[in-house]
């Protein structure tokens, strides 16, 4: 398992360097919103829609958000979107306190998680889009290093977890959702974060008055990271699947490694603005 968790993300790292560094803001918006729309096309599935062109036409109708929120997303209300964003993680982390609410597979309870995933996904790549351009014709100076140490952030917190789970074990995290996840893996994940955020601050170029923020809004990041991954493992549990997918070997499907990634982007691109970086 953690062989292929390695040969993977040895593979992904260079994509995602090119992505963000050869691209102009609409390539990367439009790149970045085909994955994600990818990921949507699992995340139909598992909330109980098994009509393909049903899921077809609803994938239609979340570009045509994406497509709609372009304008916003590069104007100054670009805020507007990453907000919805959080306001939704924090409702997804209420939920999490009533697992069983939504399990039962009805048409209603269908209908909710497909709005669920419209509202994880699309404030996500806003925030990702105004984060590697800005709302501004050019992107601005270190841009593209933010989006980096973004992927950074989130893949520490997912190492450190990883190992600091494996190695100490011990108490559940939320055992009724996710078994395998506990605390020691997020006591794992936010050490590796703090480490990330005090480097890679520099790295991106923030003032060093400002790294205790960076630091702070990173072990943010990752709380929300957590949400995001506990939440599509509950909508997991509720379908009867391991797995979104069998997409990448040792990862599962795309969305399992978009869960994290869409809960942190909103938060991380409002905490940054807060900040004045």
């Amino acid at each position: 398992m953690l062989k292929q968790r390695v040969l993977t993300a040895l593979v992904l790292a260079p994509l995602i360097v090119a992505l963000v560094f050869l691209t102009n803001t609409l390539l990367f918006a439009i790149l970045i919103g085909a994955i994600f729309l990818a990921g949507l096309w699992e995340w139909t599935r598992m909330s109980g829609m098994r009509n393909r062109p049903l899921r077809a036409g609803l994938l239609i109708g979340y570009a045509v958000a994406m497509v709609l929120l372009w304008r916003v997303v590069r104007s100054s209300w670009w805020w507007l979107p990453a907000l919805a964003g959080v306001v939704w993680w924090l409702g997804a982390a209420l939920w999490l306190r009533k697992a069983r609410f939504g399990a039962a597979t009805t048409r209603a309870h269908t209908a909710l998680k497909l709005v669920a995933g419209l509202l994880a996904v699309i404030p996500a790549w806003c925030a990702v889009v105004a984060l590697h351009g800005g709302p501004v014709a050019h992107a601005p100076p270190h841009s593209a290093w933010w989006v980096i140490f973004f992927a950074g952030i989130v893949s520490a917190a997912d190492i450190g977890a990883y190992f600091a789970g494996s190695r100490f074990g011990g108490r559940k995290l939320a055992p009724s959702i996710s078994p395998g996840k506990t605390w020691a893996g997020v006591y794992g994940a936010l050490t590796c974060t703090a480490l990330i955020g005090l480097a890679g601050g520099w790295i991106a170029h923030a003032p060093a008055a400002l790294i205790p923020g960076v630091i702070v809004l990173a072990l943010v990041t990752v709380v929300f990271s957590i949400v995001g991954d506990l939440f599509e493992s509950l909508i997991k549990r509720h379908a009867g699947v391991k797995d979104s997918g069998a997409l990448f070997p040792g990862h599962g499907g795309l969305f399992d490694r978009m869960d994290s990634i869409v809960a942190a982007l909103p938060v991380f691109v409002l905490g940054k603005a807060l900040l004045g970086l």
